[in-house]
């Protein structure tokens, strides 16, 4: 059986800047620790999502191109080939996809960035519960993982679209420090994973923490 593809790094680099131009024109974006993200080799930035918002605006804010496990739902009538064609990574939430942990894992070996929801769903962006896939890429990769907090997204909305926030209000990307998750020892059991899975969650709270003291939100 053949490999699935690796999504396009030109095709997310176009994501990118349609992005930085979307975010940029329409909203006003306040990005700190962008430095953070290591300049090269694999990273997986695991971000809070609280709106639909989120996604695009990290793509559009992070120094790299980013390739994002999207639900299988989003690739509907034209805005598939083109969240194809801007290398995002289609997933089936609902099964264990290999295709997509296939290609996702294609993407870290590439020493390209992967960008996960850890929650799995929209909610209240609050990293209080994370789902196991965040913690396996992590540890089978070795790639360090960088917390981005994404608030002020789904505050409030906008008149003229009322789905969306505001048009030209502030929305804060806080990036934070990276971290392995794994213990050192390489270990891919299951209770490895459960380990690992803590000891994200716990980084990811304290991120958040920081973040929004940081931005007053």
């Amino acid at each position: 059986m053949s490999r699935p593809p690796v999504p396009s790094q030109r095709g997310a680099e176009i994501g990118r800047r349609i992005g930085v131009g979307l975010m940029y024109g329409l909203w006003r974006p306040r990005v700190l620790g962008a430095w953070k993200v290591p300049a090269t080799g694999p990273v997986i930035l695991a971000v809070n999502h609280s709106h639909n918002l989120d996604g695009p605006m990290v793509m559009g804010v992070a120094p790299r191109p980013t390739h994002f496990l999207i639900k299988k739902e989003a690739f509907v009538g034209p805005l598939g080939p083109f969240l194809t064609g801007i290398g995002q990574l289609e997933v089936d939430r609902a099964s264990a996809d290999r295709a997509a942990i296939t290609r996702a894992l294609g993407v870290l070996e590439a020493g390209g960035v992967l960008g996960i929801f850890p929650e799995g769903t929209r909610g209240e962006g609050d990293f209080a519960s994370l789902r196991a896939g965040l913690a396996y890429f992590a540890v089978r990769s070795g790639a360090p993982i960088v917390p981005v907090a994404v608030l002020g997204s789904s505050d409030r909305r906008g008149r003229l679209a009322g789905g969306l926030p505001p048009l030209r209000s502030r929305i804060d990307v806080v990036f934070g420090d990276p971290f392995e998750a794994g213990d050192g020892t390489g270990r891919r059991t299951r209770g490895a994973l459960d380990e690992a899975t803590g000891r994200i969650q716990k980084q990811l709270a304290r991120h958040l923490e920081n973040a929004r003291r940081l931005t007053g939100r």
